[in-house]
C-alpha cells in the first residue's frame, strides 16, 4: 500500500487545495517544511522526513489551459522521486513533453479529456504502463456519464491504472468514496486503483486498504499532522486487499 503525497503548482509555487475556485487555493503551510509554498522543499520533505520516493503532482496552470511548469517539474524530478503528473495533456504530444520534463507517468483526467478516442491515442503514443486516468468526480459524479461506466471506457482505451479522485472532497478530511473505490476493484480486481480526495488520517487509509486500494494521494492530513511518518511505516506494513469477505459492495453505479 502506498501513501503517495501531493503536490499541487500555480505561479512556480505550492498552493493547499481546498473546496472552491483553484484560483482561490492559498501557498501550502506545511509542518514538513518552513515558508510558504516552497514546492522544492516539500519534495525534500516527502522524500527525507515521510520516506516517499513517489509524489502526485497538478499542474494547475496547465490544467486550466495556461504554460506548463516544466522547469519546476524538471527540479522536482531531479531531486529523484517518481512523479505521476497531470498537466492537462490531451495529446500524445502533450504526453511526451510531460515525461521529458520529468515525469514518470503522466496523468491524463477526466476534466480535460477530449475523448476516450483521444486517450486511447495517448496510450498508444507513449504505452499503457506510462498513463494512468485520473476519474475526475464531483461529489461522485461526472457529467459525461457514470462512473463505472467511465472506467469501462479508459480501461478499453488501454490504460492499467487509474485513481479514482472526488475533486470536491479535496482538502476536506471527510474521507474518501470508500462504495465507489471498491465497486472499482469488484469489477476489475487486476487494475492498479489509486483514490484521492478526502483522506484525513491513518483511519480513512486503513479503510481504502480494506476495499481494495493500491494506494492514496494525501496533501492535507500531512501538511497539519493527522498523518504523520509513523502512521506511513505502518501503512507500509499492509497491502491492499479485496473487501473482506461478507462485506456488500454495491456496483449499481
Amino acid at each position: 500500500m502506498r501513501v503517495i503525497p501531493v503536490l499541487d503548482l500555480r505561479g512556480g509555487r505550492a498552493v493547499q487545495a481546498r473546496p472552491g475556485p483553484r484560483a482561490s487555493y492559498p501557498l501550502v503551510r506545511s509542518r514538513l517544511a518552513p515558508g510558504e509554498g516552497d514546492a522544492l522543499a516539500l519534495a525534500r520533505a516527502y522524500r527525507d522526513a515521510l520516506g516517499c520516493d513517489e509524489c502526485y503532482v497538478a499542474d494547475l496552470d496547465a490544467i486550466a489551459g495556461g504554460a506548463p511548469q516544466h522547469e519546476l517539474l524538471g527540479s522536482i524530478a531531479r531531486l529523484g522521486n517518481r512523479l505521476l503528473v497531470d498537466a492537462g495533456s490531451t495529446s500524445p504530444e502533450g504526453a511526451r513533453a510531460t515525461l521529458a520534463a520529468g515525469a514518470t507517468r503522466v496523468v491524463i483526467g477526466l476534466e480535460t479529456l477530449d475523448s476516450f478516442g483521444a486517450l486511447a491515442t495517448i496510450v498508444q503514443a507513449i504505452g499503457g504502463e506510462r498513463v494512468v486516468f485520473s476519474l475526475d468526480l464531483r461529489l461522485g459524479a461526472s457529467p459525461a456519464g457514470p462512473p463505472l461506466m467511465l472506467v469501462e471506457q479508459a480501461l478499453r482505451a488501454g490504460v492499467r491504472a487509474l485513481i479514482a479522485l472526488d475533486l470536491a472532497r479535496v482538502g476536506t478530511a471527510t474521507g474518501m468514496d470508500l462504495e465507489l473505490i471498491g465497486a472499482i476493484r469488484h469489477r476489475h480486481p487486476h487494475v492498479e486503483l489509486l483514490a484521492g480526495g478526502g483522506a484525513g488520517g491513518l483511519s480513512d487509509i486503513e479503510r481504502a486498504i480494506d476495499v481494495g486500494c493500491d494506494g492514496v494521494l494525501v496533501a492535507t492530513a500531512l501538511h497539519d499532522g493527522r498523518l504523520t511518518a509513523t502512521d506511513l511505516e505502518v501503512v507500509r506494513g499492509r497491502g491492499a486487499g479485496a473487501p473482506r469477505r461478507g462485506d456488500h459492495v454495491n456496483d449499481s453505479r
